[in-house]
């Protein structure tokens, strides 16, 4: 891919594609007005039903119901002001409900489902409501959201359900909840077609919430413009899929702007099916991503590392798997975290012992607040994890020296113009010139040759100085660390502020751990297998070779101790994506990282090499 580069004064540098951004619909529901004419029987969505049957929408009936549930809304007064909230996942009740507010030009909010099921504070959950004053809250099953409904949805909000519209905690509290099958009764009229014609590109389409990996969730206005163009530029990328509809199995939440936004997108965009897919990358659940995988063959698998890491080992262990998931593959694309190496090359080794030919894993850098796509990596670029390309058509970025590093900032019609009822989070997110500012580093591949693109160089706001004055660099630093512990490692927290070396908190994984043990000590309670010699002598020979590779104290770790506590998604140390929040971490459990720096049997050093 092309780029051109602009360097000004101070060390600032701007870098564009050359080639225009092609036109894209003022509105997405353009796209299902579309392909209801042109492909009305075509599967637009599909989940499995209770016997396992796939229930299937087709873009005729898509549009139909979406249209009937927008007139619904506007029935209701429901407006910016009185908007939608959504509290359960994925399902075809959810899509629907979100397309018809689009049609009535009503804004809707997704929110985390572990927001209601996990948390027992309901923190995050309180934070939002109270920020959005929805008019109506959506819950597919009103037994299993009860808790949740009872301790925070205000009693001016018309609940709507799907099943168990009369859980007793909800009927004690006064509410009669509609069904989502009364939504579908209304008859669309002028004031549908009036509301449909006032949308533009500045009309608010979705309300999408920040993990809350800096604190309380920020709600990110989407605009219609944002999710149009951000599908136009994923277009240009992806070539073949204006020719070829996609076909995608995905689990990843549409609470968060990967799926919600890129997967749902690129699939209503180009006329192509979703699959629904239950599973999820644990060990309790991702046999249903693997079920799924088996009967259909998608044309892009998108996933997060980790849906990527267990896949890797599935596809390895099945030959039917390996068959069907690769027989008609072009794409695979992970986005949210780092994909490590090792799992790139296993992926590729795969696809070429089983279809003789290398599949393209691609990856890029976006954010919610950019609807999500900014960078993309061609083929040439992909050359290995980490790469993450160069401008997709019609953004612009902007790399500013920070300390040692350049951060990237971001303007372009998919950014966002800001976050909902937060002016003064807004203001602080812009710069003078109006771009946005990722919080991401960058560096060149080769300041040489900018076609090559950029690399990932961690978040500025986790870097830090030892009292040496050295800075450490935590975002490539976390990564080399969990490709060379892996897989006994989850996750890592790299420690060392002010203090004379660097130093890490382990979140190892469990399941690996005890597969490593010997029989002895392999059944026992996590707190005494991480404590076992057997497993302490691992990690101190591992540490051992990372450190014998460091090149100096900026990326030398000297101790480690392995934590037997999880993150918390109430403590916002984890959100429901898997992604660790390293501040966080460190305030709630600084206790831990004075014992790293003190001293305990707990603690584990290098080890010395016999």
């Amino acid at each position: 891919m092309e780029v051109v580069i602009e360097r000004a004064p101070g060390g600032v540098i701007y870098a564009r594609c050359p080639h225009p951004l092609g036109s894209y619909p003022e509105k997405l529901t353009e796209s299902l007005d579309y392909w209801a004419s042109a492909a009305p029987e075509r599967t637009f969505m599909a989940k499995r039903g209770p016997s396992g049957e796939w229930c299937r929408l087709t873009y005729a009936a898509a549009r139909e119901q979406a249209r009937s549930i927008g007139q619904a809304l506007l029935n209701r007064g429901l407006s910016p002001e009185r908007p939608i909230a959504i509290l359960s996942g994925n399902d075809l009740q959810h899509a629907l409900l979100g397309l018809g507010a689009m049609y009535a030009g009503i804004p809707y909010a997704p929110i985390s489902p572990a927001y209601s099921l996990v948390s027992t504070d309901f923190a995050k959950l309180r934070h939002i409501i109270g920020l959005l004053t929805p008019g109506l809250v959506f819950a597919a099953d009103g037994a299993h959201f009860r808790r949740a409904i009872e301790a925070v949805i205000p009693p001016d909000a018309e609940l709507v359900v799907t099943t168990n519209p009369v859980a007793p905690a909800v009927s004690a509290a006064g509410r009669s909840p509609s069904l989502f099958s009364d939504l579908l009764t209304a008859t669309p009229g002028p004031t549908l077609e009036t509301a449909q014609a006032g949308i533009t590109g500045d009309t608010i389409a979705k309300i999408l919430f920040t993990s809350g990996s800096t604190g309380m969730p920020k709600g990110v206005i989407n605009t219609q413009r944002m999710w149009s163009s951000n599908q136009e530029m994923a277009r240009a990328m992806l070539e073949f899929v204006a020719d070829e509809p996609p076909v995608l199995v995905d689990w990843l939440p549409w609470n968060h702007t990967f799926a919600g936004n890129s997967d749902v997108g690129l699939v209503l965009y180009n006329g192509g099916s979703y699959y629904i897919d239950d599973g999820k990358p644990t060990p309790s659940h991702f046999h249903e991503t693997v079920r799924n995988l088996k009967e259909i063959a998608p044309t892009i698998y998108l996933n997060v590392p980790k849906g990527f890491e267990a896949l890797a080992g599935a596809l390895r262990e099945d030959a039917d798997l390996r068959k069907n998931f690769f027989s008609r593959l072009r794409l695979m694309y992970y986005a949210g975290a780092g994909l490590s190496q090792p799992v790139w090359d296993a992926l590729e080794r795969l696809s070429i012992e089983t279809c003789g030919e290398r599949i393209l894993m691609l990856a890029g850098l976006g954010s919610t607040e950019t609807a999500p796509h900014a960078l993309f990596a061609d083929r040439e670029q992909a050359s290995q994890a980490g790469h993450v390309g160069v401008p997709a058509r019609g953004v612009e970025l902007k790399l500013v020296p920070v300390g040692e590093k350049l951060e990237a900032r971001l303007r372009g019609p998919n950014i966002t113009p800001g976050y909902w009822r937060q002016e003064e989070l807004t203001r602080a997110a812009f710069d003078e010139e109006g771009f946005y500012k990722l919080g991401d580093a960058l560096r060149f591949v080769d300041e040489n040759d900018p076609r090559k693109g950029f690399v990932f160089d961690g978040r500025i706001a986790e870097d830090f100085k030892l009292s040496t004055g050295t800075w450490v660099s935590v975002g490539p630093l976390r990564a080399r660390f969990l490709r060379h512990f892996a897989p006994l490692v989850q996750d890592v927290v790299i420690a060392g502020h002010d203090r004379d070396h660097i130093a890490a908190l382990i979140f190892p994984d469990i399941d690996a751990c005890r597969r490593r043990a010997p029989e002895s000590v392999a059944g026992v309670p996590a707190a005494e297998l991480l404590g076992s010699a057997a497993i302490c002598s691992v990690f101190e020979e591992l540490l051992r070779e990372f450190s014998s590779t460091a090149t100096g104290s900026s990326n030398r770790i000297a101790a480690a101790m392995l934590l037997d506590t999880p993150p918390s998604i109430d403590a916002h140390e984890i959100t429901d994506k898997g992604s660790l929040n390293q501040g966080a971490v460190l305030r709630n459990r600084a206790n831990l990282v004075e014992e790293l720096y003190r001293g305990s049997p707990r603690v584990i050093l290098p080890g010395v090499k016999q």
